[in-house]
């Protein structure tokens, strides 16, 4: 973690992830006007960030757009925090909300998704696909649901994310899908009275010793910029499970007194 602590050692590199909190999608333009320095002391900070994964990139057309990266921020929480059993507490200061207006449409090939989380995860690239698109493990890791109805392996299908007496917290139909590297979802929220639909597009990549897990959320409707907490809730719980086969719940819970 050498790099994590050493990449918020700097109070500009605080600065930019402040601003990315506030506002995530941010160019490199942007984010210089939070920053009385050249536009390459910038782009150093940022690269800086970028190695220790505490902030994710997209480029869309000659744009390349910032993102808060929220898993690797819990890792580090769930690291040091996990003996004091104070997670949900230390997880309320992380305040990952998009400041998003109006119910945004279904979004187009050039648009840019107003949530990124990337993660790495030291398991198989087979383990992986499965818990994401099998029901069957849903209850392992999700930090809500605690079953799943139906799976998430072929165009047009539904996967449920539901509570106990069977009713959907959420649930993910997809649109597109390519075997063991993306799954493109329509993303339908059935928490609150905010039902308006998303998009969500998940993608895998093999590495040598893990598997990088990225999480890109479009069109987030006014109401629900808090699903940024739910994805760093689920991701934690996902990765905690793939690597130790524990069951986690990175819920809601009090914190012990």
């Amino acid at each position: 973690m050498d790099d994590l602590f050493k990449a918020l050692a700097d109070p500009a590199r605080r600065t930019l992830l402040d601003a990315l909190r506030d506002k995530d999608g941010q160019t490199l333009s942007q984010l210089e006007a939070h920053l009385e320095m050249s536009r390459f002391g910038v782009m150093k900070h940022l690269g800086v960030l970028e190695e220790a994964h505490l902030i994710t990139t997209t480029k869309r057309g000659r744009f390349k757009h910032h993102y808060l990266n929220a898993a690797r921020l819990q890792a580090a929480l769930d690291h040091w925090i996990e003996p004091y059993r104070a997670k949900p507490a230390a997880r309320a200061l992380l305040d990952l909300k998009s400041t998003l207006e109006g119910t945004a449409p279904m979004p187009q090939p050039d648009q840019t998704p107003d949530f990124v989380m990337e993660t790495f995860i030291r398991c198989t690239h087979d383990a992986l696909w499965d818990a994401l698109t099998k029901a069957d493990a849903v209850a392992h890791y999700h930090f809500v649901a605690s079953h799943g109805a139906g799976d998430m392996d072929a165009v047009g299908n539904r996967m449920a994310f539901c509570a106990p007496d069977g009713s959907e917290i959420v649930a993910h139909t997809v649109n597109e899908i390519a075997p063991k590297s993306r799954i493109d979802v329509t993303f339908e929220p059935n928490w609150d009275d905010v039902k308006t639909p998303s998009r969500c597009v998940f993608l895998v990549e093999p590495m040598a010793q893990a598997c990088k897990l990225r999480v890109e959320h479009y069109a987030i409707p006014e109401g629900h910029e808090g699903v940024a907490e739910g994805w760093a809730r689920t991701v934690s719980g996902l990765k905690t499970w793939l690597e130790t086969g524990e069951d986690v719940r990175f819920g809601f819970e009090e914190t012990a007194a």
